[in-house]
């Protein structure tokens, strides 16, 4: 009689707890006067309107509820326009009623994010007139999905969200130094442990599932876990949590970063995705991967050298990314429980709760653009019927430390990009991407903005000291 050895808690798309949000009726100016209408910007910045509740209820009774937000706002960059912006025009932000949620740093406070519309509808290529944005990021990844759907795959996503808490920006100074995943982390008494505790019971009672959290490796660093939820339900929940990281931490006089890198002698922050692929169509096993994971897998991989455009966005992504240092590293492969491959298999032989940790993601990236290019070549492959040809790598050596040999043999061809200008260059080539997945519209407009994040980040020069407190304090 064979032995069961699956493992972990298992959530399934018809069957995984929903975050729980604010209902509509519940919002009343006499407990929650105010609304945070946000949206997050093409580099990131978690950008909002803070509305009374009264006059946000008379804006819900307009045919089309929304605020007016310039154009150029996406294009703006420590007030430096991207190329391709002006100051004319004006989008619709239209609330996502379905996404209140209470900020639990904030007292009397909700949020909710929404959808960019134009104000006057446009006509597409075929004539039909549309409000729909192609810059919207939240659109863009719903639109994805749901082309998965229609196909029948779903996906379920988790996120881990790695940041240092720092006691000084200038210089640049962790709170603490500590073990990794060791309780003096977070002594008693500490102002660590507090900020800690506040955090995640933050989280929870806004209504986002909390796993775990504990403290990572670098100076200052920690990471809260939160459950896997539909890839929309799980990028807001992301928002939100990032948001009550760094509003808790400056509460208590620290600053919440989460920069790629900035201790060069110890690990970086990542924001570690997890997806698991469901079909309604093959029944997962403990032997191998699905028809329809092996080929996710395998266009991910194809398309990873240009999807780190979306997940490594700025140059400082690169000092993380490096072999040996607990990153993922540099070679396009993945492996079984590989944590220095760029895609680690996770719970391989326990089908119910089997998934991909994706670790080529960091806290820059805008991580609705960042999984829309993940799930958008996932499932172009898992169309097509990708072929998946790179053999799992799970170690004990890396495929850094292989021979140029071993690595042919298991089908390790490709490094990924090593620098931020080869995955801009990598993106602007890759058909996928830019014509399907995002759009060229998007695709020309986000590597625009992307270049003028650059160059605000560099403002300093060769100042690295000035260069790292402008990071830290960006991100």
């Amino acid at each position: 009689m064979a032995t069961d050895y699956s493992h972990g808690v298992v959530y399934t798309p018809a069957a995984s707890p929903r975050a729980t949000t604010l209902p509509l009726d519940q919002l009343n100016a006499a407990s929650y006067p105010y609304v945070r209408l946000q949206w997050v910007d093409l580099v990131n910045n978690i950008r909002c309107r803070v509305i009374p509740t009264s006059y946000f209820k008379k804006l819900l009774q307009s045919p089309r509820p929304g605020v007016g937000v310039a154009k150029v706002s996406m294009g703006l960059v420590y007030l430096m326009t991207a190329a391709g912006f002006s100051a004319s025009g004006e989008y619709l932000y239209v609330p996502d009623l379905s996404t209140i949620r209470i900020c639990t740093y904030a007292p009397g406070e909700v949020c909710v994010m929404g959808w960019f519309q134009e104000k006057t509808p446009i006509a597409r290529a075929d004539k039909t007139l549309s409000v729909d944005v192609a810059l919207c990021p939240r659109r863009t990844l719903q639109r994805v999905v749901q082309q998965a759907s229609n196909a029948g795959v779903d996906f379920l996503v988790g996120f881990e969200s790695e940041f240092i808490l720092l006691k000084s920006t200038t210089p640049v100074e962790a709170s603490n130094h500590h073990s990794w995943t060791a309780t003096n982390g977070f002594p008693s008494g500490s102002v660590e442990a507090t900020v800690l505790r506040e955090i995640a019971n933050g989280i929870q009672a806004c209504g986002i599932e909390l796993q775990m959290y504990h403290a990572e490796a670098a100076p200052g660093q920690y990471e809260m876990v939160t459950g896997p939820l539909s890839p929309l339900e799980a990028t807001d929940a992301l928002v939100h949590t990032r948001e009550i990281i760094t509003n808790t931490a400056a509460k208590h006089g620290l600053r919440a970063t989460f920069a790629p890198r900035i201790f060069m002698n110890s690990a970086g922050s990542s924001a570690h995705t997890h997806i698991s692929i469901h079909s309604q169509n093959y029944q997962k096993t403990a032997d191998k991967l699905s028809p329809p994971e092996a080929s996710f897998l395998a266009s991910v991989l194809a398309n990873l050298p240009a999807l780190t455009a979306l997940t490594l966005p700025i140059p400082a992504s690169y000092k993380r990314m490096a072999d040996g240092v607990w990153s993922g590293g540099t070679y396009v492969n993945w492996g079984t429980e590989n944590r220095e491959a760029p895609i680690r298999l996770t719970n391989a032989t326990s089908p119910s709760s089997r998934n991909f940790e994706i670790r080529f993601v960091d806290g820059t990236a805008n991580p609705y653009l960042a999984l829309a290019g993940i799930l958008g070549a996932g499932f172009a492959g898992i169309r097509d019927k990708a072929e998946l040809t790179i053999q799992d790598c799970p170690g004990p050596r890396t495929a850094a430390q292989m021979t140029e040999e071993e690595r042919l043999a298991l089908g390790i061809t490709h490094r990924m990009a090593l620098t931020w200008e080869e995955s801009r260059q990598n993106l602007h080539d890759n058909s996928l991407l830019r014509d399907t997945v995002l759009g060229a519209e998007l695709t020309e407009k986000y590597l625009s903005v992307n270049q003028t994040l650059a160059d605000a980040l560099n403002l300093d020069g060769d100042d690295e000291t000035a260069s790292l407190t402008r990071l830290v304090e960006f991100y």
